[in-house]
């Protein structure tokens, strides 16, 4: 069963609830610099501490240099209520920057209100995580609901390694959009679309999407006037008029609540809308981007996937929860449990899987593949397949003790070694 986020209070959300603008703040904290698609009016080559548009930030920063620049925020200004990720690139496209810097602010800051803002194309495998972290706000920027319109506004997609262009481009992202929406509401998350109004290639599409849209249950829509930037194929296009954009914002308004407040924000923005101290912010931004590497983390448990607690006996895969461990003076203490993502999803939910076991310093499993080993290795985790009393293992985990025999023979999969999962989860 997902997981419905629980969310702040949402009337604390500026760019969602424009009472509060005045009253609160948000801050773009611009960890994930790359990107998975091209549009024709982005150009993200640009920087000028005094220059507002997206895909723009003075510099980029590690999850962990994010949380010391939160603090920093929060201090110069306390009415944040808001921390979100837009870029300067896709969240995920970097999507490992993205929910770690995500999972850290939750834990520090259980009350801030967390946001986020994607093209959508590779938001779909990652959404229970998001809702399981408490991001209660997600805005995906989607420019149209007919592939032939939209194929007029990107250059490429990129999916992995394969570049598509053209309708076959516009149809995958469309497809991934509105699959990442969908799950989105499934989880309880409130959901903002944005449409990038571009006159003579989508401005005529905008009331259909929206109308698509409220079908689809999206909370909020925001007709955003497209801003000609140098060195793009729409640089030449002159830029709706406010009379257009109120126009068109009625017509919408039919179907779905409008922003109308939106200050097409920075991918470093800080501060109050309409009273943005990103340039007083840039010295201090900066300052946190030049922090050495955190620190080694604490470790202190273990994490063991047992059916009954008491034997090791539980493929990577097939685990539908963690029971973590901590050493204490005379043994060892059960700490709680930790429910494991969805079988599936490939290194996405390895991924997932290091940051729900971010404090323990080993996973002890009775089977997983190649890969997920690898992952966990990257993240500092120790990967440990045996067999046996749970015990054993903290023993051997804790004071060092051979684990020759309790080990068991590697395997590439669990596909055929009778594990009860998919097949697909251990490898």
């Amino acid at each position: 069963m997902q997981k419905t986020v629980t969310a702040p209070d949402y009337s604390r959300h500026p760019c969602f609830n424009a009472e509060a603008k005045g009253k609160f703040g948000r801050v773009h904290l611009p960890v994930a610099p790359k990107c998975n698609i091209k549009c024709n009016y982005c150009n993200r080559k640009y920087d000028c501490v005094n220059e507002s548009r997206p895909g723009v930030t003075s510099t980029v920063l590690s999850p962990e240099q994010a949380l010391v620049y939160m603090d920093k925020v929060l201090a110069a200004e306390p009415r944040i209520s808001v921390a979100g990720i837009a870029g300067p690139g896709d969240p995920f496209a970097n999507a490992s920057e993205t929910l770690d810097t995500m999972q850290l602010l939750r834990r520090h800051y259980p009350d801030l209100i967390l946001c986020l803002s994607s093209n959508g194309l590779g938001l779909g495998p990652h959404v229970e995580e998001v809702a399981d972290i408490g991001v209660s706000h997600v805005t995906v920027t989607l420019n149209g609901v007919d592939p032939e319109i939209t194929k007029n506004i990107y250059s490429f997609v990129k999916d992995g390694k394969i570049i598509y262009r053209d309708l076959q481009a516009a149809e995958l992202l469309l497809a991934r959009q509105l699959a990442a929406i969908e799950k989105l509401k499934s989880c309880g998350v409130v959901v903002k679309v944005n449409y990038i109004v571009i006159p003579g290639v989508n401005d005529h599409h905008a009331v259909a999407t929206s109308e698509a849209m409220a079908r689809m249950g999206v909370d909020l829509f925001n007709c955003m006037a497209m801003l000609p930037n140098v060195d793009t194929p729409f640089s030449d296009v002159i830029e709706a008029t406010r009379d257009v954009m109120d126009t068109l914002r009625d017509s919408c308004e039919e179907h779905l609540p409008q922003m109308r407040h939106c200050k097409r924000c920075r991918a470093d923005a800080v501060g109050l809308l309409g009273k943005d101290k990103s340039s007083e912010m840039a010295g201090c931004l900066k300052s946190c981007a030049s922090l050495p590497a955190a620190p080694q983390k604490v470790r202190p448990y273990v994490a063991v996937a047992s059916l009954e607690g008491m034997l090791v006996n539980r493929h990577l895969g097939e685990t539908t929860k963690f029971l973590i461990y901590e050493k204490e003076e005379k043994g060892y203490t059960l700490v709680e449990e930790r429910k494991a993502p969805p079988a599936g999803g490939g290194i996405a939910r390895w991924e997932a899987l290091t940051r729900l076991l971010y404090d323990c310093r080993a996973v002890m499993v009775s089977e997983m593949g190649e890969t997920p080993r690898k992952v966990f290795k990257r993240a500092g985790i120790t990967p440990v397949t045996m067999s046996g009393f749970i015990e054993a293992g903290l023993d051997a985990v804790y004071k060092g003790k051979r684990l020759s025999s309790l080990q068991r023979r590697s395997k590439k999969s669990c596909s055929d070694g009778g594990c009860m999962g998919t097949g697909t989860g251990c490898g």
